[in-house]
C-alpha cells in the first residue's frame, strides 16, 4: 500500500538531470581501506564521548542504525552504478560501495561487542531490520537515490563537525572506539559528493531531493535520538532514580543538541543548506581538514596506524 502510493506520487516528479559536464577526472581518487580493530566489550568505554555516558549512548545507538543506512546506500549505489556513463564517476561509486561495506562490517563488530555492556543491540537490530526491510528498502528507486544523497549529506556534516572538534575524542583511553569514529569521519568526508553527483546526474529533481532530505532528517534526528533516550531504561533502569544520571543526561543533551556547540544543534545551518537549489557538497571545502586527518591518522603513531591492514583504489573501467 505504502509502496504503490509512493509510486503514484513519484510520477508527479519528472527527472531533471544536470546537463553541464562535471570533470570527475579532476577529483581525487577514493581508496578502500581495510582495518582490523578487534573490539572487546569489556574494554569499550560507554562514557567515551567527553566523559559523558548519555552522549556516548547516542553515538552507540547511531552505530547500530548506521549499519542499515549503509546497507541502503550500498544497495542503491549498486543499482544505479550501471546507469552511469562516466567511467570515473562509476569508479567513485565503486569506492563508495567498498567504503560503506567496511563501515557496516566494523560497526557491526562494535555493536556485537557492546552487547556485553547490556546495550540493547538485539532489540534495536530487530527494529532496524523491520523499519528498513519493510519501509525504506521498498521505496521506488528514485526515492531511494534521493534518500541516499540525503543520508550522505548528514554523515558529511557530522564528519566535518568531528574534524573541527578533534579534542572531543581524547577524553578517554579507549583507542579502538576512537579509531572507529575517526576513520569513519575521514571516509565520509572523502566520499561526501559521490551520492549527490549520482543523484544529480541520473535524476536531479529538486522536489524529490528535498523529500529524501526530510526522510533522512526524520530518521537521524528523530528516531535515533528517541531510541537513544530509551537505552538507560532498557539497560539499567535503577540509574534513573539517581541525581547523577540526570546531571549526566542534561549535559549529554547539550553536547548533542546545544545550538552553541552541540554535534547536531550547532550544525543545523549546514544541514539545511542542502535545501538551496544550487547546493553542492563541495561548496563547503573540507580539504584542509581532510589532508590533515589523512596524514595524521594513518601515519606512524596515528589513531588508525595500529589497525590499518591495506588499501586499494578500484580501477577505472572503460565506458
Amino acid at each position: 500500500m505504502v509502496t504503490s502510493t509512493l509510486k503514484k506520487g513519484l510520477s508527479l516528479f519528472k527527472s531533471n538531470p544536470i546537463t553541464e559536464q562535471i570533470d570527475f577526472a579532476s577529483k581525487k581518487s577514493i581508496p578502500i581501506r581495510h582495518l582490523a580493530i578487534g573490539f572487546d566489550g569489556k574494554q569499550i568505554d560507554l562514557s567515551f564521548y567527553m566523559n559523558n555516558q548519555f552522549a556516548t549512548i547516542f553515538f552507540a545507538t547511531l552505530s547500530v542504525f548506521l549499519t542499515y543506512g549503509e546497507d541502503l546506500v550500498i544497495e542503491t549505489a549498486r543499482h544505479h552504478r550501471d546507469m552511469l556513463k562516466d567511467p570515473i564517476l562509476k569508479q567513485r561509486v565503486t569506492s563508495l560501495i567498498g567504503q560503506e561495506a567496511i563501515h557496516s562490517k566494523l560497526h557491526n563488530e562494535f555493536n556485537d561487542a557492546i552487547v556485553d555492556l547490556d546495550y540493547p543491540v538485539r532489540l534495536y537490530r530487530f527494529l532496524g531490520e523491520q523499519f528498513f526491510d519493510h519501509i525504506f528498502l521498498r521505496f521506488p528507486q528514485p526515492l531511494k537515490l534521493s534518500l541516499m544523497a540525503g543520508i550522505e549529506h548528514f554523515t558529511a556534516v557530522l564528519a566535518e563537525y568531528m574534524m573541527a572538534h578533534e579534542q572531543n575524542f581524547y577524553f578517554s583511553d579507549d583507542a579502538k572506539t576512537r579509531a572507529l569514529w575517526m576513520w569513519h569521519m575521514l571516509e565520509e568526508s572523502e566520499h561526501k559528493d559521490v551520492a549527490y553527483d549520482v543523484y544529480q546526474t541520473l535524476n536531479g529533481n529538486y522536489a524529490l531531493r528535498v523529500g529524501g532530505f526530510f526522510l533522512a532528517y526524520f530518521t537521524i534526528l528523530g528516531l535515533i535520538p528517541f531510541s537513544a533516550t530509551m537505552v538507560p531504561l532498557l539497560r539499567k533502569p535503577q540509574e534513573l532514580f539517581t541525581s547523577k544520571f540526570w546531571r549526566d543526561a542534561r549535559r549529554g543533551v547539550k553536547l548533542i543538541f546545544s545550538p552553541k556547540d552541540g554535534v547536531f544543534g550547532s550544525t543545523q545551518g549546514r544541514i539545511f543548506d542542502y535545501l538551496r537549489p544550487d547546493f553542492h557538497p563541495n561548496d563547503h571545502d573540507a580539504t584542509e581538514y581532510f589532508e590533515y586527518y589523512e596524514k595524521k591518522l594513518l601515519s606512524e603513531g596515528g589513531a588508525l596506524h595500529p589497525f590499518f591492514v591495506k588499501e586499494f583504489t578500484p580501477k577505472v573501467q572503460a565506458a
